[in-house]
């Protein structure tokens, strides 16, 4: 399983233009953000973990899921690189995460990248595999929180979690023309607040597993000497 945003870190980058489109992108990054947060607190002992979180769908919402991710479906390679050219003009500073993209700023040459894609191709296969378990909760939230624990791993924070979900909606929208509705926008809006709020849990619970893993190397090594200690150069 790939990641949706992965890298070996992040650096801000300049702010995109607020057109209309970015305005209403941003917009809905909060109905996200607010939907899908998990609060952080307590006790971080070892054996530390986040509360889960219900899935917050209807069956009647599962259903129209299913059924636009059918049409969605025949053309998701497109839909994949449509989907991050949206979010790198909307959210330039994401492409810093994803070293192969870094130095590539010409969107078009972005579009003919066989890299971003298979990336795309992957975080498609997700959603898939995300509509595919609605009714497994269970698995559902395993592969979230997999996710999340691999985003940290690639040190690919939080915060751009929502982003991939309001670019995917506004990706899907004129595939589906007439059979796009409010009804079929929420719905979709919610699984991906569900989504974005596991895999920031699975993010925290591993990099709090990497923290105690740490700590605990450091209580165990051996006392090291101030020659052992000190930087290469340092005389």
């Amino acid at each position: 399983m790939g990641c949706a945003l992965s890298g070996s870190g992040v650096s801000s980058g300049a702010s995109a233009p607020d057109s209309a489109g970015s305005k209403r992108d941003r917009a809905a990054e909060s109905t996200f953000a607010s939907a899908g947060g998990s609060e952080i607190g307590g006790a971080r002992g070892p054996g530390f973990r986040l509360k889960s979180e219900p899935v917050p769908l209807t069956e009647s919402q599962k259903d129209l899921i299913r059924e636009s991710w059918k049409v969605v479906h025949q053309d998701i390679a497109r839909l994949g690189i449509i989907m991050f050219i949206r979010l790198f003009e909307t959210h330039p500073e994401c492409k810093d995460v994803f070293f192969i993209f870094r130095e590539i700023d010409d969107l078009q040459e972005l579009k003919m990248s066989k890299e971003l894609q298979a990336h795309g191709l992957r975080v498609m296969s997700f959603i898939e595999k995300s509509v595919a378990r609605l009714a497994q909760e269970d698995k559902l939230e395993q592969i979230a929180l997999e996710l999340g624990k691999c985003h940290c791993r690639y040190n690919a924070p939080p915060k751009y979690y929502e982003y991939v979900g309001v670019q995917f909606i506004s990706a899907v929208k004129p595939i589906l023309k007439d059979s796009w509705s409010p009804q079929v926008e929420q719905a979709w809006e919610s699984l991906f607040a569900y989504l974005a709020a596991v895999m920031k849990r699975g993010y925290h619970e591993e990099e709090h597993k990497d923290g105690v893993n740490k700590a605990s190397y450091a209580r165990k090594r051996p006392p090291q000497s101030p020659a052992e200690e000190a930087p290469p150069n340092c005389i």
